[in-house]
């Protein structure tokens, strides 16, 4: 049996998906090794999916910041050829990993046909499948149940799994005067069967046993936030720091079977409360990568969440977060479609390339350099490139200049070409080569 990346790092071994990491990040690949072993940095690649399309990719502190997109059906709507469309979307957009959370009908054939076409890491929350395969009971689950739906999906190819081990009985009160509860679904339904069962969470006590199929098949742990507040009212409450302390333990467990860990953290958390969020996390989880899910700053603008958590998910990377999990316009409201796939990934794009600025990243700030120049030049076209979006830049540009002769203007539509201020500046320094500017001293 082969080794995982992190064991393999530990042997001091450089694996292919380290050295094509490594050129993806243009990072030295001892670095992506050294990272690795110390479980700041996972490379999701389960063995099935790592011999088939997938191209390697690592999430950590030490590389760019990342973004997922989640796709899937649900009981309501959407099938295999919607899947794939915005699966298509979301990776030519650039989403770094995508996570199928399907829960209706015929999971087993959309997600075959997901990871054979995906060039990115897949991840799922098995407890959806399991679910559906229980008939929607969750009071007959038994370890066992989750334990055959982990290996089902491994033996797939998927590359990382969230994992909601961290939410333990004697933690539920902490939720009970919540505004929102607990929104986390996999966490809503672990939390049901602990308190009709009122026993500890099966998935935390089989966590060895988990470990054992995670290692075999190099599956990647996204240990799951069932606590998560679900509105900046139930922020960094006792209830999400008790989990966090649990999801420490378990990173420390993961390691030390031999397994890939990185943690899920909060989607609502206020401006003012993120930095402490990223650092509590990295401190508690001993610096495994943390991944985010948004967070929402603010509660009052559904319809325009891909926004509001946008702003907290480029907070986040700035302060440490290693991936960053986008939310479409339809957060809390539908189904995304694949307009609101594209919406969320771009707005998760600015977001992961804003934070790596911000962090000053090597090389991170030159495409804005590179479009600054071209845009003070009036090189339409080199501004389109360089774009996240050409088509929409462009398109917006061409609907009040659509002639090809004002790819070359040196003016736009919104100042005209008397009002232009980059123009202007233009006429300043010609005149200033020709002497007409003086320095004025004192």
């Amino acid at each position: 049996m082969s080794k995982t990346q992190i064991l393999a790092a530990r042997a001091g071994e450089i694996t292919p998906e380290m050295e094509f990491c490594a050129k993806r990040e243009e990072l030295a690949v001892e670095l992506i090794r050294d990272e690795v072993a110390a479980g700041r940095m996972v490379i999701p690649a389960n063995k099935v999916h790592a011999a088939g399309a997938l191209e390697p990719m690592c999430i950590g502190i030490a590389a760019k910041c990342k973004i997922n997109a989640n796709i899937g059906n649900s009981a309501v709507t959407s099938n295999a050829g919607e899947e794939l469309q915005k699966l298509h979307t979301a990776v030519h957009h650039g989403a770094d990993t995508v996570m199928d959370l399907s829960t209706g009908k015929d999971i087993d054939n959309i997600r075959r046909q997901i990871i054979e076409k995906s060039p990115v890491p897949i991840g799922t929350v098995p407890i959806y499948q399991m679910l559906e395969e229980l008939g929607g009971n969750i009071e007959d689950m038994t370890a066992q149940h989750f334990l055959d739906m982990v290996e089902h999906q491994a033996k797939q190819g998927v590359d990382y799994m969230t994992v909601h081990a961290g939410v333990k009985l004697e933690h539920l009160h902490l939720s009970v005067n919540r505004v929102t509860g607990i929104v986390s679904r996999g966490g809503s339904l672990i939390s049901k069967w602990m308190m009709a069962h009122n026993k500890q969470n099966p998935l935390y006590t089989a966590f060895d046993d988990l470990c054992d199929i995670m290692r075999e098949y190099d599956v990647t742990w996204s240990l799951g936030d069932g606590l998560r507040p679900g509105s900046i009212a139930d922020a960094s409450d006792a209830a999400q720091f008790a989990e966090l302390e649990v999801l420490g333990e378990l990173t420390k467990r993961g390691q030390e079977n031999g397994t890939q860990v990185m943690v899920e953290g909060p989607g609502h958390i206020p401006m003012h409360q993120i930095q402490m969020n990223i650092e509590k996390q990295i401190e508690l989880c001993n610096g495994a990568p943390f991944y985010v899910l948004g967070p929402l700053v603010t509660d009052i603008a559904p319809g325009y969440d891909h926004i509001t958590s946008a702003i907290g998910a480029a907070m986040a990377g700035w302060h440490g977060a290693a991936m960053l999990c986008y939310v479409t316009p339809k957060e809390h409201l539908g189904l995304p479609n694949e307009e609101d796939v594209k919406q969320g990934v771009i707005a998760y794009k600015i977001s992961a390339h804003a934070a790596d600025v911000a962090r000053g990243r090597k090389g991170a700030q030159d495409r804005d350099d590179a479009l600054s120049r071209a845009r003070f030049a009036f090189d339409w076209n080199e501004q389109f490139r360089l774009s996240l979006d050409p088509e929409t830049a462009q398109r917006y540009h061409d609907e009040t200049l659509p002639q090809d002769t004002f790819k070359s203007a040196h003016f736009c539509s919104m100042c005209g070409p008397k009002y232009c201020s980059m123009k202007i500046t233009e006429d300043i320094r010609k005149m200033a080569g020709e002497g007409q500017l003086v320095e004025i001293k004192d």
